[in-house]
C-alpha cells in the first residue's frame, strides 16, 4: 500500500493525478494538508510535485466496534521511537493501544503500519472513525491513559497526529 501527504493547496493537482483504482483521499480538520492511500505494488509515477509517497507495511489490523459503518474520519499518528524502546512501542501498539482503541464504540478499524520506502516517520497508526465523538470519548481517553502509554509516549519522537475527513 502506498501512502501520501501533500499542502491541501496542491489538491486540484492531486484530483487530477490519474490515480490508480483503489485511491482514498481526505483532507486535515484544519484544511491545511491532505493525504491519499492507495493500493499498487510499484512505487506511482506521475504525482505531483509535493506529492511525495511512502509505501507502507501492514503490521496490525483490528476490526473496530463500529467495523462496516461508513468511516468519514480517519485519525494518523506517524512517529519514530527512540531505538532502545522499539520493542516495547512494538509490544504495547499490538496488545494494548490498538485493541483498546478499536473496542472504542464509534471506531471501524485500528491499523498500524511500517515505512519501507520513502521518508517519513517510521511508524503510522491509523484510526478509522464512524463516528467523531469516539476521538475524546470516555473509553478512548481511557485507553490513552494507560500506564503502560504513560512509559511508552515519552520514547515517541517526530510525531505528528492529524485529524482527517474522507473525501467524496
Amino acid at each position: 500500500m502506498w501512502f501520501a501527504r501533500f499542502p491541501w493547496s496542491l489538491w486540484p493537482l492531486v484530483s487530477n493525478a490519474s490515480w490508480p483504482a483503489g485511491m482514498h483521499a481526505y483532507r486535515s480538520e484544519d484544511g491545511a494538508e491532505g493525504c491519499a492511500y492507495w493500493l499498487q505494488d510499484d512505487r506511482p509515477a506521475g504525482l505531483p510535485d509535493g506529492v511525495l509517497p511512502m509505501r507502507l507495511q501492514p503490521l496490525l489490523v483490528v476490526p473496530g466496534a463500529a467495523s462496516g459503518t461508513s468511516a468519514s474520519w480517519h485519525y494518523i499518528v506517524a512517529t519514530d521511537v527512540l531505538p532502545e524502546h522499539e520493542a516495547e512501542l512494538n509490544a504495547w501498539y499490538d496488545q494494548e493501544h490498538l485493541p483498546g482503541l478499536a473496542a472504542v464504540p464509534g471506531t471501524a478499524q485500528a491499523a498500524r503500519y511500517r515505512v519501507c520506502e520513502g521518508e517519513g516517520p517510521r511508524y503510522y497508526a491509523c484510526y478509522d472513525l464512524a463516528d467523531r465523538a469516539a476521538f475524546n470519548s470516555a473509553p478512548w481517553l481511557a485507553v490513552r491513559g494507560t500506564p503502560w502509554s504513560s512509559r511508552v509516549r515519552p520514547s515517541f519522537r517526530n510525531t505528528r497526529r492529524t485529524m482527517y475527513r474522507r473525501m467524496p
